[in-house]
């Protein structure tokens, strides 16, 4: 394998979240929940006599996704037709973008989980309608329109990916970007963004590429790392076998964990690209790119960035908190319920998050279970001595179960800290009585036993001792012993 290294381009097909479909004004509406075939109409039915109008929301929502990538913005770009032939494309064609596309010569900057940062071209992002959705039931196969004529952003990056690492942190970057911009909700399971890996593999011998295969449609980022991985071993054995590569479209079977063939690939020729008659071209004044560019959103490296400088996180926390933009704004609400920044950055990445993975729930419904100004209340709590932290973590389950108020629990179930120092050095003094073998044993040498004894101690206090007084106390008590 080190003799092989792979080489990946990604193209990531991504819905826009505009009010009407690419080319007309029907309504654009969720194509998994929504009766089939209720949103359309002429235009998205290919219906004979029709002509397309371009969504200008549309174009402003893919040269905001330009800019976030760092893209140039042309001064002409223009629509071609894509002729193919399939049952969800009812024209016979495609209206696409072809040599003429609306951002060129982007880049975006992936951060490593060893700590290193790559970055990756972007070759262009250009706009298009989506096609209908095909569904195969008993043998029979049915079609919604709904999805037809909905724009779609094709985003292609240079085959600058070496790995499903890689491959995989671009695809979240650039999802979260989607989702900071508002332009994408990046829910896959709903087909809203699809991704399709361009896969080689090339040997440290090659001056050149190899032969790639393309893996088509795939709908979570599990799926395109592990399709990744699987054809990258495929092809190096088919390479190192004599057999070779052909170039082809391929599936990802999710049962089998594994690519399979679609159909060999077929090349761009054959598509027979040409300007689209019925639509003009579009000149894209320095003005409306610069009025675009003034309404982008602070992205994610940015809020990443202040939130290290302002708030004193580490960059991996930062970069924790605002992948994902729902999540960024519950922890800017959490800071504005009153709660300091570090504190809430610990709750909020280890305990609360853990209950989200423990019950499967997205990160991005975190509000949904705690409200923020709650989780802000349970955090000023802790931090201001009322309760210590593993009650806090205590209350917080409880929060999670009912809803309920953090003050409340506290209140209800005389959970507030014990800070009185002469309750905590009689529970300290009864405990070193009851245990006296397990103390002998510590003042010999055995300083592990620190932990235990302390166990003890906050069993005695039923968990809601104060932890630092209970500690200076219990290392003055011990000293006198060996004193």
């Amino acid at each position: 394998m080190s003799e092989w290294k792979p080489v990946v381009g990604l193209e990531i097909h991504a819905e826009l979240l505009t009010h009407s479909k690419m080319f007309s004004a029907c309504p654009v509406v969720d194509s998994v929940t929504a009766p089939p075939n209720t949103a359309v109409d002429p235009v998205s039915l290919g219906l004979p006599g029709t002509l397309p109008v371009i969504n200008q929301q549309a174009v402003e929502m893919a040269m905001m996704v330009g800019l976030a990538l760092n893209c140039e913005i042309p001064p002409i770009n223009q629509f071609a037709r894509k002729s193919y032939f399939y049952p969800d494309l009812p024209k016979g064609y495609q209206i696409s973008q072809y040599d003429r596309p609306l951002a060129i010569k982007g880049m975006l900057d992936i951060d490593l989980d060893d700590g290193t940062t790559r970055t990756i071209r972007v070759r262009r992002a250009h706009l298009e309608e989506d096609t209908g959705k095909s569904i195969h039931i008993d043998g029979y196969s049915l079609i919604d329109y709904n999805r037809a004529g909905v724009p779609l952003l094709e985003i292609v990056t240079e085959p600058d990916i070496h790995s499903a690492e890689e491959a995989e942190a671009f695809a979240r970057k650039l999802r979260s970007i989607l989702q900071y911009l508002g332009v994408n909700d990046g829910d896959m399971s709903k087909g809203v963004m699809r991704i399709e890996p361009n896969i080689s593999v090339m040997h440290k011998d090659d001056t050149g590429y190899r032969t790639r295969t393309e893996v088509k449609n795939l709908n979570s980022i599990r799926s395109l790392f592990r399709s990744i991985e699987y054809e990258v071993k495929r092809q190096i054995k088919a390479w190192e076998s004599g057999e070779g590569v052909r170039q082809a479209t391929m599936g990802w079977d999710e049962a089998r964990q594994r690519t399979v063939v679609q159909r060999y690939k077929e090349s761009a020729d054959e598509y027979r690209y040409f300007p689209e008659p019925d639509l003009p071209v579009i000149e894209v004044s320095r003005e409306w790119v610069d009025d675009v560019r003034s309404r982008l959103p602070e992205l994610p490296d940015a809020k990443r960035d202040r939130f290290v400088r302002e708030f004193g996180l580490s960059r991996y926390d930062a970069a924790v908190l605002t992948a994902e933009r729902p999540v960024a704004a519950y922890y800017d609400a959490v800071i504005a319920g009153g709660a300091a920044p570090k504190s809430a950055a610990n709750w909020i990445t280890s305990t609360l998050f853990g209950l989200l993975n423990r019950d499967g729930i997205e990160r991005e419904r975190a509000g949904e279970k705690i409200a923020p100004e709650r989780l802000a209340a349970l955090v000023k709590l802790v931090d201001d001595g009322t309760i210590n932290k593993a009650t806090g973590v205590t209350v917080l389950n409880e929060m999670w179960e009912t809803g309920g108020d953090p003050n409340a629990i506290v209140q209800a179930k005389g959970l507030a800290q014990i800070s009185d120092a002469g309750a905590i050095e009689a529970a300290i003094s009864k405990v070193l009585n009851e245990n006296a073998k397990m103390v002998e044993d510590y003042l010999g040498g055995k300083d592990k036993l620190f932990g235990p004894i302390m166990g003890k101690i906050m069993g005695e206090l039923k968990g809601q001792g104060n932890p630092a007084l209970i500690k200076e106390t219990l290392n003055r008590l011990l000293d006198a012993k060996r004193g």
